[in-house]
């Protein structure tokens, strides 16, 4: 059995229209990477306080399915 191509030699192996299919998948994965690795932001938390007294979570709630209607 002969030794394990690389990566790269499998995609050169490739027609252009695969590769670039292969390219794409790729820097799908690397977004996706990037994305998985920031940690959660929680800054907007506290932001509605000023709204407890006048409304309720279900109120904001239905005002926001009232806007996207």
């Amino acid at each position: 059995m002969g030794r394990a191509q690389s990566v790269s030699e499998l995609v050169a192996g490739l027609p252009p229209d695969c590769q670039q299919q292969v390219r794409e998948f790729v820097e799908t994965l690397l977004v996706k990477r990037r994305r998985q690795r920031r940690p959660p932001n929680f800054d907007w938390a506290g932001s509605l306080t000023e709204l407890r007294e006048k409304c309720t979570s279900v109120d904001l709630q239905h005002q926001i399915s009232r806007w996207r209607t």
